[in-house]
């Protein structure tokens, strides 16, 4: 699995040090240990003997690769990394691992531009099964979600055990590394209500209402989960399309297990990751801004998904489980702005295309390297 991030985190290694971020047990640190076979040191920050290893740069000087897990933990950690990066022995390299989001580590300290290239590993999505015994089968995604843990589990039950702890170790121990946080058990209920809203544009006034907080406070709790990799922003397009809107962000999880609504919505949100993981693997793999969006007009015609690269639509991409017969909105925004679409279907007996617009199964569309 994942031999593909693995080539081209080592092909970056011998050019910069390597960021490689994403959730807590989405397999980074085996993607890490595995980068080299031999050779290399493993520090996690958390561990208090490998936090007095790193704060005294004691780790062996020969050794090829040094990874150094939660770093962004230590203060002034962009400065440090920065000294020992350009003091380093000429063959060495350097991977840095982080379960929250680095980006908001970056407003302090000296800049690290130029030195580093990113990559997210999230969990498991279709792409990553492709030559397993699970390759096509998405069921046992949409049951457990992608993280390795639960989807190898030998059943359901231990991974709903699994996600229990996971998520609420999270909220209980991690985010107080981001923010302070007054009420752990309204951050809960704003989490509860999102995994039954999964595929609707969130309204912060509305969840606030229901929590009784303000709606400042959803947004910063709702960034929080962000942070931790818990949810992911799915915001409206606008650039280029008449009459849409600059409404709320949609909210989908980074594990569908997460997701309490029908199998419809399941379905919406590991199509979400999928995109989103292609989205990331475009930039991060080839220098390709390319980034997800939903869109909407002022009429309410709705496509679930929107690609853009550069900022300029590129794909729409219409989720259904088992409506074969293209959706009028897909096929209104793909006639009017000349824009290819897709509607991927997790039921599907047979695939076809009209004009612009393809159906698609969900089995073939999401492992696909190349979406548009």
């Amino acid at each position: 699995m994942r031999l593909d991030f693995r080539e081209i985190i080592l092909k970056d290694l011998s050019k910069k040090m390597v960021f490689l971020v994403g959730p807590r047990q989405a397999g980074k640190t085996w993607l890490s240990k595995s980068i080299r076979d031999s050779n290399f040191v493993y520090l996690n920050y958390d561990n208090d003997a490998d936090k007095k290893i790193i704060d005294n740069r004691a780790w062996d000087p020969l050794a090829k690769l040094i990874i150094l897990d939660e770093l962004h933990k230590r203060p002034d950690w962009k400065n440090f990394i920065k000294g020992i990066y350009d003091k380093r022995n000429p063959n060495q390299e350097f991977l840095v691992t982080g379960s929250a989001r680095l980006d908001i580590y970056r407003n302090t300290g000296d800049s690290l531009s130029g030195r580093y290239f990113t990559h997210r590993l999230l969990p498991f999505v279709p792409r990553d099964l492709v030559g397993t015994k699970w390759e096509g089968d998405l069921s046992r995604l949409l049951e457990r979600g992608g993280f390795p843990e639960p989807f190898l589990a030998e059943d359901a039950v231990e991974a709903d055990r699994w996600r229990l702890q996971y998520v609420d170790g999270l909220i209980r121990e991690d985010v107080f590394t981001i923010d302070t946080v007054e009420n752990l058990k309204s951050l809960q209920s704003v989490l509860r209500l999102l995994q039954s809203r999964v595929g609707s544009p969130i309204s912060y006034t509305s969840i606030a209402e229901d929590v009784h907080i303000s709606p400042n406070t959803v947004k910063k709790y709702i960034g929080l989960l962000e942070a931790l990799f818990i949810v992911f922003k799915v915001p409206p397009f606008s650039k280029n399309i008449a009459r849409s809107l600059l409404k709320e962000p949609k909210i989908y999880f980074f594990d569908t297990g997460l997701v309490v609504n029908d199998a419809g919505s399941r379905f919406e949100n590991l199509t979400a990751l999928s995109l989103l993981s292609h989205c990331y693997r475009r930039e991060d793999w080839m220098g390709k801004r390319t980034s997800l969006h939903y869109i909407r007009t002022k009429e309410k015609k709705e496509v679930d998904f929107l690609i853009a690269e550069d900022e300029e639509p590129a794909l729409l991409i219409e989720a259904k489980y088992q409506d074969e017969k293209i959706s009028p909105t897909l096929r209104y925004f793909s006639d009017k702005y000349k824009i290819p679409g897709v509607q991927v279907v997790l039921h599907l007996d047979s695939e076809y295309q009209e004009n612009l617009i393809r159906v698609k199964k969900a089995d073939r569309f999401l492992v696909a390297q190349n979406l548009v």
